[in-house]
């Protein structure tokens, strides 16, 4: 579902990621470990179409398709390392946009908030968040779609106790539903 074949990047002179190879299928969850700056958000964003390989390949779904091709980015859902919002919004207006971008029910949209643990705060303006509500916001929209891979980049970031149990949580039902996760 998630695949890099000899997958490199660079940046100018910086050679951001070299040669990762990588297969992650249903129900299985990785995590990416290493120092700052080793080309972990890089390989992140590569999965998510937004960064191009500068070599190799990285290919989504089944069979995998380039990680760019429009296909593949519907078959995903991908929360990035700092998640940005509408200060004036509310999290329930928030969610709301991006449940309708993405076409997904009202039930599913409040199973996401249930979810993430932000009931408490969705009729408060996004400016009131703390950094933690932020990223519990940015994964109820993650959550939005019922997406067969699931990208996270740092997700646990400012997270409380009772935000971890809830990003533990997600990533147990994933690998249930058979989601391939790497995060």
């Amino acid at each position: 579902m998630i695949s890099f074949r000899a997958f490199g990047k660079t940046y100018g002179n910086h050679q951001a990621v070299k040669g990762l190879n990588l297969d992650v299928g249903p129900g299985e969850v990785v995590a990416l470990l290493g120092p700052n700056g080793s080309g972990k958000t890089t390989s992140l964003k590569a999965a998510a179409g937004l960064v191009k390989p500068s070599r190799g390949a990285v290919l989504i779904g089944h069979p995998g398709k380039p990680a760019g091709d429009p296909e593949a980015r519907r078959g995903l859902s991908f929360l990035p390392q700092r998640v940005a919002f509408q200060e004036s919004l509310s999290g329930q207006e928030v969610l709301n946009f991006h449940q309708k971008i993405r076409g997904v029910a009202p039930a599913q949209a409040r199973e996401a908030l249930h979810v993430a643990s932000l009931n408490g705060a969705v009729a408060r303006a996004v400016s009131t968040y703390s950094g933690g509500m932020l990223q519990r916001l940015g994964l109820a929209v993650a959550l939005l779609p019922k997406a067969p891979v699931f990208l996270l980049d740092e997700p646990t970031a400012a997270l409380d106790p009772d935000g971890l149990e809830a990003f533990y949580r997600v990533i147990g039902e994933a690998r249930e539903d058979g989601r391939a996760v790497l995060f």
